[in-house]
């Protein structure tokens, strides 16, 4: 799976695309692969659980998902919730709130957060 996005870091704009085991796996390379450089501390966040839930499976198509996100940072993990009608939109919006989560809130050995977290466009 391909994954494409377009981000605004430090006030620069920037499109990255990579392929992952599929389009959650793909979302978060390509995040990396377009922040990395500025958040030095991104490479020690990983994404260890996945979990998706239909809210209102009688709707089909159109029911709403929750995503949970748990990620690590090596020394403490965090929980992050995704919601939409659309799985990718809800994976993203976790996505992006435990990355986040994880940069805002380093490793006590890490590096001091940064004041301008990345903001997906």
């Amino acid at each position: 799976t391909e994954a494409t996005i377009k981000i605004h870091v430090a006030g620069q704009r920037f499109i990255a695309t990579a392929e992952g085991n599929g389009p959650v796996n793909a979302l978060d390379r390509a995040l990396r692969i377009g922040i990395g450089r500025f958040y030095p501390h991104l490479a020690d966040i990983e994404l260890t659980d996945y979990k998706v839930r239909v809210l209102d499976e009688k709707k089909g198509t159109g029911a709403v998902t929750r995503v949970l996100i748990v990620s690590d940072d090596g020394v403490k993990d965090w929980g992050t919730v995704g919601v939409s009608e659309n799985i990718i939109e809800a994976s993203w919006e976790a996505l992006v709130d435990s990355i986040h989560y994880g940069l805002s809130h380093p490793r006590e050995d890490g590096p001091d957060p940064a004041d301008d977290a990345p903001q997906p466009d």
